[in-house]
């Protein structure tokens, strides 16, 4: 048995890769068919970037690789972290242990990406309320003013993206240079339906392993947003591997926002699974969804 363990571990692996492999020739070819075009990534430097992340790891998740290029560009980057993320119940740890844990993964990630300004607003996940977020995050925004805002949004499946969006709208919108505002994917793909801006990010693959290997206890969830970034890559047609972002306007952010967390719903998108075998569903359901929030913007 202890012989057998390894042979099937790797008939496994082959499966999963071979399975990926399926998946990224047929996003090749609806990318091919689509003709969706995007925006290319670039960045004139010296910029002030803030990064808005509901978890310690979704900096990592949505947009390792294009911090890093931030940085390579002169760029100033800031990372808020909202919650202890004590709700995972990853590895057996307990809440208090595993809010500890993550605390260090996300100053050990912030670092790795060269954050200037980290803020740990550690409230407790899922047990916080928009009156505790509003003045803290609001004096950040003002103080760092950032040109470019990276945030969570309503294309999710988890309450506390959407929380933290609800809050973060008004704050941008009303601030006195409004940022742009970049949505990122977590697990939850925004689909050609809603990517309007891609960074490539091929050349910096292994760097954002790197980081994503940080998050220790976290790794069953953010491994699979590598997968995420090769199927992004295979329907834009670029090299390896992009992040997808979905850029707006502050006042548009705010509004998509803008209804009480309680009125939104998680059943609406699908998360990619820790095994590839049902990626595609990820990108199917939700799909009338995405349109009409795409008209809304």
């Amino acid at each position: 048995m202890t012989t057998l363990k390894p042979l099937l571990r790797g008939v496994r692996n082959a499966g999963m890769a071979m399975v990926e492999q399926i998946w990224s020739r047929g996003f090749a070819l609806a990318g091919r068919a689509a003709h969706h075009t995007v925006n290319s990534w670039s960045s004139p430097g010296g910029q002030r970037i803030l990064v808005v992340a509901p978890h310690p790891d979704d900096e990592a998740c949505g947009c390792a690789g294009t911090l890093l290029r931030h940085q390579h560009c002169g760029d100033t980057i800031g990372i808020a972290y909202i919650t202890d993320g004590r709700r995972s119940r990853a590895l057996g740890l307990g809440p208090d242990e595993m809010a500890r844990r993550r605390q260090q993964e996300a100053a050990s990630s912030a670092e790795a990406l060269s954050a200037m300004r980290v803020t740990w607003f550690g409230l407790p996940e899922g047990d916080w309320c928009a009156e505790q977020l509003e003045p803290g995050l609001g004096a950040l925004v003002r103080e760092f003013a950032p040109q470019i805002v990276y945030g969570p949004s309503l294309i999710d499946f988890h309450p506390e993206h959407y929380r933290v969006a609800h809050v973060l709208g008004p704050l941008l919108a009303n601030a006195p240079d409004a940022p742009r505002v970049r949505v990122y994917q977590v697990q939850v793909p925004l689909t050609a339906a809603l990517t309007n801006l891609v960074a490539d990010i091929s050349n910096l693959v292994a760097e954002i392993v790197a980081i994503l290997r940080i998050h220790t206890t976290q790794w069953g969830s953010v491994a699979r947003t590598l997968r995420m970034r090769r199927y992004g890559a295979a329907f834009y047609g670029w090299r390896r591997q992009i992040e997808e972002f979905w850029e707006l306007p502050a006042a548009r952010y705010q509004l998509l926002h803008a209804a009480p967390p309680e009125h939104w719903s998680t059943h609406t998108f699908r998360s990619l699974r820790f095994y590839p075998w049902s990626d595609p569903l990820a990108y199917l359901q939700g799909r009338a969804a995405r349109r009409r929030i795409a008209m809304m913007a």
